[in-house]
């Protein structure tokens, strides 16, 4: 598994939209996603690709991590070539990722230009939700997401309250994953900005479910995912004291509760330390 810091939150923010972006390293995020895709219209790509490229290159020394949202089709290695070269550019989150092999392709370019950043696919349509773990096991893949907006569109998904429509496609990007050794998930995103009580019921839901943390489209959301998604000084504890205790010897043993510990016990305690900010 990757040893980069787990995100509790990601932050969407407008690649065509300069004073979000001046606020964004603000908001209380610990990555963001700078979008190039959706949020940016076609006429205005261009001018957005120039605009994030020049906000990366001044970047302030920050522990919060820059991912740039790509196009997928022609305009994708055209945004490639403006923001791989940026001095603080963490990776970039390739739009409606369908296959390995977009992802194979997309590793030869980024070797041919001399950058050594990671990818997030993002998984938008069946095929790519049926493909995950083969998505995820792909070049420089740090961890994949649901666009669970085109994928309900593509699969006639009308999700209720609860979201259990969705079950199926979020536990196949957790099992994929871990199958593959990569990061955990963080969940999709929650147009649910106004109710925060309905936005804290579904994130807490993921995390029951195995994601680590979740993207957001508002800052209003962040505070929430944080807070779901930070250990508590109790877990951070006995995390500690157990792998203290246990991490590198060679037999299992019983801890302090009198609780059987083993290799899967002290891995659930390194992905707590791992969520501490």
């Amino acid at each position: 598994m990757s040893t980069a810091p787990l995100a509790r939150s990601a932050l969407y923010v407008p690649g065509d939209a300069p004073d979000k972006l001046r606020k964004a390293l603000d908001r209380g995020a610990d990555e963001l996603i700078v979008d190039l895709e959706d949020a940016v219209l076609p006429a205005n790509k261009p001018l957005a690709r120039d605009l994030v490229a020049t906000w990366l290159d001044s970047l302030p020394e920050t522990d919060v991590r820059v991912w740039v949202r790509i196009n997928p089709g022609p305009e994708r290695e055209l945004d490639v070539r403006a923001v791989a070269g940026c001095a603080g550019l963490a990776g970039l989150a390739v739009a409606k990722t369908e296959s390995a092999q977009e992802l194979v392709e997309l590793d030869a370019l980024l070797t041919s230009l001399g950058s050594d950043v990671r990818v997030v696919p993002l998984l938008e349509s069946a095929h790519a939700i049926l493909s995950a773990r083969e998505i995820a096991a792909a070049p420089r893949v740090q961890r994949i997401q649901i666009g669970e907006a085109d994928l309900s569109a593509d699969v006639g998904i009308s999700a209720g309250p609860d979201e259990r429509e969705l079950l199926f496609a979020r536990s196949q990007v957790v099992f994929a994953s871990a199958a593959a050794g990569i990061a955990p998930p963080i969940a999709p995103v929650s147009v649910e900005f106004r109710d925060l009580d309905a936005f804290r019921a579904s994130t807490e839901a993921a995390a029951r479910l195995g994601f680590v943390g979740r993207a957001c489209i508002h800052p209003a959301q962040v505070a929430v995912a944080n807070e779901v998604f930070t250990p508590s000084a109790e877990q951070v504890e006995k995390a500690t004291a157990l792998l203290a205790r246990f991490d590198g010897a060679d037999a299992v043993g019983v801890d302090a509760d009198g609780r059987f510990v083993d290799e899967a016990v002290l891995r659930q305690a390194r992905m707590v330390l791992a969520r501490v900010r």
